[in-house]
């Protein structure tokens, strides 16, 4: 008995050690840095990463735009649809949206300047980190202009099939058939360029941060995807939308 009972004090000094090295470990941890994980992930681009902590970080606050503290508020106003008027409009919003496919083949067939801006327009009236309004569209018709910029993305994506995205990426692709060709920014009549702006300018040259400036964006191409899928305008596939920085 007197045994036993040595051996299970034993043991619960060791599993107190245990504990204690344990917890003083993790607060060591919360100081410092963090511990390195082996963890698989799918490959992100640093381009596609949101970046406003960073620009804080590095960046002298003296450089950046105090925000204002005053500022003039639109009065908001809607109209409220009665019951079965919102369920038929969700409806027919659903069914219109779950049309929309992500295309490889693009038509040539022109489509009014007026169209576009009003899409991008559209896109326009996304919400953002601090009304800040991250993005820049840029519409290229040029077909010289067009064809350069297949050459960087083909490059680009060559380079993601063959060494970014990795084995799994490539084989959940192949179903879909897709590759690094993009013959269709040729035949396209129109691009519609996506840029993030990590950051802008006030009138007194000082800098304003762009607060999540990665999901700004990300949103705005979601409501210009919808937007073409209301004017049954194909836009290239959803994968291609790049978001370059600013």
């Amino acid at each position: 008995m007197f045994l036993l009972t040595s051996v299970l004090v034993a043991v619960v000094c060791l599993l107190m050690v245990w504990i204690f090295q344990n917890a003083d470990g993790g607060t060591q941890r919360r100081k410092g840095e963090p511990r390195a994980r082996a963890e698989a992930r799918p490959w992100v681009d640093e381009d596609l990463k949101d970046s406003t902590d960073v620009h804080q970080l590095e960046e002298d606050a003296d450089g950046w735009q105090v925000s204002e503290e005053e500022v003039d508020h639109i009065p908001f106003s809607h109209t409220r649809y009665p019951e079965k008027e919102m369920l038929k409009r969700s409806q027919e919003f659903y069914e219109l949206l779950n049309k929309r496919r992500s295309v490889r083949f693009i038509s040539n067939e022109q489509v009014p300047m007026e169209v576009i801006d009003n899409v991008i327009k559209a896109a326009g009236t996304a919400p953002s980190g601090a009304h800040t309004e991250p993005w820049t569209f840029v519409v290229v018709k040029d077909p010289d202009v067009k064809h350069k910029i297949r050459e960087i993305v083909e490059e680009e994506e060559e380079i993601n099939y063959l060494k970014r995205m990795g084995p799994q990426w490539v084989s959940d692709l192949k179903k879909l058939r897709t590759k690094w060709i993009k013959e269709y920014l040729d035949t396209a009549p129109v691009l519609i360029l996506i840029f993030k702006r990590v950051h802008g300018f006030a009138a007194n040259g000082k800098k304003k941060i762009h607060y999540y400036n990665e999901i700004s964006v990300s949103i705005a191409c979601g409501i210009l995807l919808a937007a073409l899928q209301m004017t049954k305008t194909v836009p290239k596939e959803l994968a291609s939308i790049y978001l370059p920085t600013l």
